[in-house]
């Protein structure tokens, strides 16, 4: 077994992510894994940290928190010299949009078991970056500056800390305002109820803004849309808020990006726009317009908000000292309009996808890498038959005699760990191996542990009634069974299992 470099990327959450770290090493580590934390500091740190993971050619870069977190890793893995790392998920956040889309569990220990049972797929990503700026009262001089050489490098290290890519979507308008006016405290106590608190505040004052879409390249723009607009979201994935498709049509591996636009209408079109939204957890026709392509540029307001992955980010973070002074400046925010520019980067990054998912979500059905899962249930050999295959019996236990079968049996029960099982995976790292989270309870204290067992060939399965088991029934068994586990503990919590009785 070759054993596999991670690192778990943390946002503490207030403390809420931190309670399930050991359950999540448990499982990791019985797989294999060696894994190091790194622990979000500061605003922006999640990025350098998964840069940093990257550049130590770790196989793994975990996010174990929300969308944002997510998208931090991603940027980090982009920014860095080598973009092999494979990014997983373990979700800790309040929408978890990317693990509803591939169907990650909300729970941290099952999520850890679809990790280590992943297939590792190319996806695209967006990328986005300011083309330009107009304002009324700026110069054609400072409209067609060119950067020298050396504020072209500064820019170029500049674009290392700003969070240029992402996975889910991009949003101008209306949900950018309220992600950016969230409390965060809130939001780790009360979770999606604060962006509720958030949205009363933010949409009595939103009002319809301009908006210009084009393709093609500068010299041979194309105008495909202009009017006013309520919401543009531009999708790489299907989601929108963990409920709604506003891009239904979208791959996340097609080298596309796909753009809803919610259009501004008089009151009673709106109301028709939220029905939809509510009812068919998509956007109206009749009030949307729809657009796909490799590359696109927006012209809006300065003021209008943005939003990548459900984080908002400030338009300053985009723009040179001296476009952010001339912003600055203007009387009316409304005055200035910025060009952004979005495009997909095909087959960017390498994300793992559990293997059970069989969505809509990938235009191609092949993974980038593939490892067999089909594991055949053994039926427990003889030492005679073994030998006769030139075999060793390193850790096969021997089988009692029938009649000795009930004495074992019973010392087991009374002597074995008693597991209570949360989830089980296969570990595709190995053939014919399980992974099966549980917990053991302390006969003193009653201090419940985290524990991850390994049940393979090398295990004597048994039944209640004495009978052999197969691995089959390790397959089958579901949170809240218990199961009597004879074999050494590590630090970590991993069990190899020599006995287990089912």
């Amino acid at each position: 077994m070759k054993s596999k470099r991670a690192s778990l990327v943390i946002n503490p959450r207030a403390g809420q992510n931190l309670a399930k770290i050991t359950d999540i090493l448990a499982v990791l580590s019985a797989a294999g894994w060696q894994t190091e934390l790194a622990l979000k500091e500061y605003g922006g740190h999640t990025m350098t940290l998964a840069t940093s993971a990257a550049e130590q050619n770790q196989d793994f870069v975990i996010a174990y928190g929300g969308d944002g977190t997510l998208n931090g890793v991603v940027n980090g893995v982009m920014h860095a010299k080598n973009q092999q790392s494979i990014i997983g998920l373990i979700p800790g956040g309040t929408a978890n949009v990317w693990a509803s889309e591939i169907g990650i569990s909300d729970d941290p220990v099952n999520a850890a078991l679809a990790l280590i049972n992943s297939d590792v797929h190319k996806v695209d990503v967006g990328h986005i970056s300011i083309e330009g700026r107009t304002h009324s009262e700026a110069s054609q001089d400072q409209h067609h500056h060119q950067p020298g050489k050396k504020s072209r490098q500064r820019q170029k290290k500049a674009a290392t800390k700003v969070r240029q890519h992402f996975l889910l979507m991009a949003g101008l308008g209306i949900d950018a305002a309220i992600m950016a006016h969230v409390s965060q405290p809130l939001k780790y106590h009360v979770g999606a109820l604060a962006v509720g608190v958030s949205t009363l505040k933010e949409l009595p004052a939103h009002r319809p803004f301009p908006v210009e879409i084009r393709t093609g390249d500068a010299n041979h723009p194309v105008v495909l849309w202009k009017g006013e607009a309520l919401q543009v979201v531009i999708g790489n994935t299907r989601l929108y808020a963990d409920i709604v498709e506003m891009t239904p049509d979208a791959y996340v591996d097609d080298g596309m990006l796909d753009v809803c636009v919610i259009t501004a209408g008089n009151p009673l079109t709106t109301m028709q726009q939220i029905v939809s939204l509510l009812l068919r957890h998509h956007p109206d026709n009749l009030t949307a317009e729809r657009f796909q392509g490799a590359q696109f540029s927006l012209s809006v307001p300065a003021s209008v908000a943005l939003q990548l992955d459900g984080s908002a980010v400030k338009l300053k973070e985009y723009l040179r000292k001296s476009d952010q002074q001339t912003l600055a400046h203007a009387d009316e925010s409304a005055q200035a309009m910025v060009t952004y520019r979005l495009a997909a980067i095909p087959h960017a990054v390498n994300m793992a996808v559990p293997r059970t998912y069989h969505g809509p979500l990938f235009a191609a059905s092949a993974p980038a890498h593939h490892q067999q899962t089909e594991i055949t249930p053994l039926k427990p050999e003889t030492a005679e038959v073994t030998e006769q295959k030139g075999e060793q019996q390193t850790d096969q236990p021997s089988k009692p005699e029938p009649q000795e079968n009930l004495e074992h049996l019973k010392a087991l029960l009374e002597q074995g760990r008693v597991v209570t099982v949360v989830g089980v995976s296969p570990n595709p790292a190995e053939k014919e191996m399980y992974i099966v989270a549980g917990s053991v309870t302390k006969p003193l204290t009653g201090e419940v542990r985290p524990v991850a067992v390994r049940i393979g060939t090398h295990t004597l399965l048994r039944k209640r009634t004495g009978e052999d088991a197969s691995l089959e029934a390790v397959s089958v068994l579901r949170a809240g069974d218990v199961i009597m586990v004879d074999g050494k503990k590590s630090k970590r919590g991993v069990i190899v299992a020599r006995q287990v009785v089912i």
